[in-house]
């Protein structure tokens, strides 16, 4: 079964926030952290990974990504808040 990730990128504490969908959240986010590409993420240097959900259906998390993207920013960073409220890099517990 494939598993599809809604996820938070975000540059530092309160700052900068970029929401996207992959089905390879540990791939994304090591070519986030690398500036494999240039995405919005490498201009601003936004590669924390501080939230993410886990999605068994592509739509579901593409779903959620619109979601949350209307979410004003408060929201937001409530709902990181509520799982991570140091805003850890949660990255590092993904590959160990």
């Amino acid at each position: 079964m494939n598993q599809y990730y809604t996820y938070i990128l975000a540059s530092s504490q309160n700052w900068t926030l970029y929401i996207w969908v992959t089905s390879d959240l540990i791939k994304r986010i090591y070519e986030h952290k690398n500036w494999i590409y240039k995405w919005f993420s490498s201009k601003y240097h936004v590669n924390n990974l501080v939230y993410f959900e886990v999605h068994n259906d592509l739509n579901e998390a593409i779903k959620r990504e619109k979601q949350l993207k209307k979410l004003n920013r408060k929201r937001k960073l409530e709902l990181i808040e509520k799982d991570n409220p140091t805003w850890n890099d949660l990255y590092e517990n993904l590959i160990w």
